[in-house]
């Protein structure tokens, strides 16, 4: 058969090609090879390894094992190091993999373990009895436990006085339970405790000063909600596509380390997967947002009951988009679980604005330091026109009763993460008065319409009891700064659940 001119190319082609790597690799050249480690120990997680490779000629490197990838893969004669990388061990066993290193005729290899994935152990439901409607009802009153462990500059800076709490004691939960509550939500950072960028490995340091806060509560026959809070908006603020891999993996990490440290405590302890996940820009969220939203929620659930242990069995809590009610009615898809019966959703409720959280008039509207139809009578004077005129008792039970509708009634309970408002103590005399009693007044009927329509109440103190603060406790000697509203809250609390 008569030959093709494309054959003799490529066979001129195949011949010079081996000429050149001959002339690389002189065969009258004995092959030296040097390695720093002849094997490498891996723990379950993501991580990187690096390995000194020293020889006079060519080589190149491979593995078999799709979960350890090697780079570079080849190079010249002369010192190099290499990265090992291995991804997580889903696996309940140890792994092995085999590198091999050709240095002309030369080869070496090294052995490459990952143990198994600590975080997972077989589930155990000692102390886990109760599902999400049953715990839901042993949570009498929740506190939070605000500006303390969440505190933080950035995503990378924390500290947990920064927000100028002092430093949680147990003298302070002891004074928390004594006043009436019985949980406490406790908003953590983490972001700013991470050793490794890579595995987002936490401090162990960090690890044990969350437990002892935690310990305070437990051991105290309190529940305790332990969560991801805005941790310098990492997550929080980011809901395009375009974030949803790399917060995802962080998001996974995180909860992995976080759910096996705490995974021997039975249900008195809750997880929270985020906080109030928003746009970050105060824009109207689109479906997009919902949705990378969403796959935040999942990828908590799904990485805590990865943990294995007590966390089979934890209840858990989800968040809505912006713990909004109106978005957590029309948007949030409750996460997939495993496990029936141990997903509670969460939203928090400062409504109106005005008279919760705004400091000063805006351009869209004037604060208001009254609510409630029986305070309107008191809006003249220096109070004329600082009464809301709208998001009062029955807007409240109307919003109320969407989420029993959407989440309560088909077995999911609902967390009133936060709520409360801001008092206004810059006013004096009878406007003063009658600011605090409708305060006082907003917050006994916020906390009991909660109760009736399925939520657990947590009250919102940011530890600040001054003109717009939150506080009810002077957090340094551990006493009760605004009896007025706590007893309002606990007024409220006396309300019962319908399930």
């Amino acid at each position: 058969m008569k030959s093709h001119p494309f054959f003799s190319i490529l066979i001129f082609l195949f011949f010079s090609t081996l000429e050149i790597a001959c002339s690389n690799n002189d065969d009258s050249v004995e092959p030296e090879l040097t390695l720093s480690k002849q094997e490498l120990a891996f723990d379950g997680t993501i991580s990187t390894q690096k390995l000194a490779i020293e020889t006079n000629v060519d080589w190149s490197v491979s593995s078999l094992d799709s979960w350890c990838v090697i780079s570079p893969a080849f190079g010249e004669a002369g010192n190099k190091q290499i990265e090992v990388s291995v991804l997580e061990n889903p696996m309940s066993d140890q792994r092995i993999a085999t590198i091999t290193i050709i240095a002309g005729a030369l080869s070496k290899q090294i052995k490459v373990t990952q143990t198994a994935n600590v975080n997972s152990i077989p589930a155990d439901k000692t102390g886990m009895n109760s599902d999400a409607l049953v715990l839901a009802t042993k949570m009498k009153l929740g506190w939070n436990l605000g500006n303390s462990l969440e505190a933080c500059a950035s995503s990378t800076s924390a500290s947990e006085t920064y927000w100028s709490n002092p430093k949680t004691t147990k003298a302070m939960i002891d004074a928390v339970k004594a006043a009436g509550f019985n949980a406490v939500r406790i908003p953590a950072a983490w972001s700013g405790y991470i050793d490794n960028q890579t595995t987002y490995k936490l401090q162990g340091t960090w690890l044990a000063r969350v437990k002892e806060v935690v310990d305070y509560c437990v051991d105290n026959d309190m529940y305790a909600i332990l969560n991801i809070h805005w941790d310098g908006g990492w997550l929080q603020e980011h809901t395009k596509y375009t974030d949803q891999v790399e917060v995802n993996k962080k998001q996974k990490a995180l909860w992995l380390q976080i759910a096996a440290y705490f995974r021997n405590y039975d249900e008195h302890l809750l997880f929270a997967g985020t906080n109030e996940v928003n746009t970050g820009d105060s824009s109207t969220p689109t479906e997009e947002n919902f949705k990378v939203q969403m796959s935040y929620n999942q990828t908590f659930v799904d990485a805590v009951r990865l943990t294995g242990g007590r966390n089979t069995y934890r209840n858990l809590i989800i968040q809505a988009f912006n713990t909004d009610i109106d978005l957590a009615d029309k948007n949030l898809t409750v996460a997939t679980d495993n496990i029936e019966k141990r997903i509670m959703v969460e939203v928090h409720y400062y409504t109106p604005w005005q008279f919760c959280g705004m400091e000063e008039d805006a351009t869209w509207g004037k604060y208001a330091v009254l609510w409630g139809t029986d305070y309107k009578q008191y809006a003249t004077g220096e109070l004329d026109g600082r009464w809301i005129t709208g998001g009062e008792e029955e807007y409240v039970k109307t919003e109320f009763a969407k989420v029993k509708a959407k989440f309560v009634d088909k077995g999911y309970p609902v967390i009133l993460g936060e709520y409360g408002a801001i008092s206004r103590l810059s006013l004096a005399g009878d406007a003063l008065k009658h600011h605090l009693d409708s305060r006082a007044y907003f917050l006994k009927y916020i906390t009991q319409q909660a109760k009736i329509y399925g939520m657990v109440p947590f009250y919102w103190d940011n530890g600040y009891s001054g003109n717009h603060g939150f506080g009810l406790f002077d957090r340094g000697n551990h006493a009760i700064v605004d009896t007025q509203a706590l007893n309002a809250l606990v007024e409220g609390s006396a309300a019962n659940y319908p399930y």
